[in-house]
């Protein structure tokens, strides 16, 4: 009998954690902008995966990872939103910039959820603020791999976006390569200062940047 009782108060709480889980759609201060190095990326883990991304044909340099919902401190993930999930026409329509209609995917449902838009006004939303970035075009003339502190990435971008300072962008690193810039911007995104837990540059000296294939 104890058994039973306890078994039906685990199912009550397990029932009111899965309807607590996720933030509620649309409440949110920012938004981080995350651009990945596609070569590094695919040097790390892509390559291996066999990831069509990593294909030379499609010649992926800065593409977009997500644009990302943030507070001031934390940020939200998995909302609940009463918006429909994107078709697969909608995610492949991503490929050309996020490199697969799976990234796309997973960023709509771990952060689009959360931007209280529908899915397909997040996705233009997402695109319109990778086309007003203007990504360095010194990092598509590499012909080897280098290895630069990663401050070089930062102040790169900063000379090509006069709108840009320095904290509201930093360089993330992970195994020793060049990660991702992130940039915050507003709800129009427009370049806005970043939070505390965002603002944490990679202080590489030497971190690696493969060239595009």
């Amino acid at each position: 009998m104890r058994q039973g009782i306890l078994g039906f108060v685990f199912a009550l709480l397990g029932a009111a954690a899965a309807q607590a889980e996720g933030e509620k759609a649309g409440e949110f201060d920012y938004y981080v902008l995350s651009l990945s190095w596609s070569p590094n990326w695919c040097a790390r883990e892509g390559d291996a995966r066999g990831s069509d991304q990593c294909d030379a044909r499609h010649d992926h340099g800065w593409i977009l990872h997500g644009l990302w919902p943030q507070f001031h401190q934390g940020w939200p993930s998995y909302c609940r939103t009463p918006e429909a999930p994107p078709s697969r026409s909608m995610t492949r329509a991503m490929e050309d910039i996020q490199g697969s209609s799976g990234l796309a995917w997973h960023q709509w449902k771990k952060h689009g959820t959360c931007s209280g838009l529908s899915a397909r006004a997040y996705f233009a939303l997402s695109r319109e603020a990778y086309d007003r970035v203007e990504r360095p075009s010194v990092f598509r003339q590499l012909d080897a791999t280098v290895k630069l502190p990663a401050a070089v990435v930062e102040e790169a971008f900063l000379k090509a976006n006069p709108g840009l300072e320095r904290d509201m962008i930093t360089v993330t690193c992970k195994q020793g390569y060049i990660e991702e810039v992130r940039l915050c911007l507003s709800r129009d995104l427009n370049p806005v200062p970043c939070g505390r837990d965002v603002i944490r540059d990679c202080a590489a000296k030497d971190a690696l940047l493969d060239p595009i294939r």
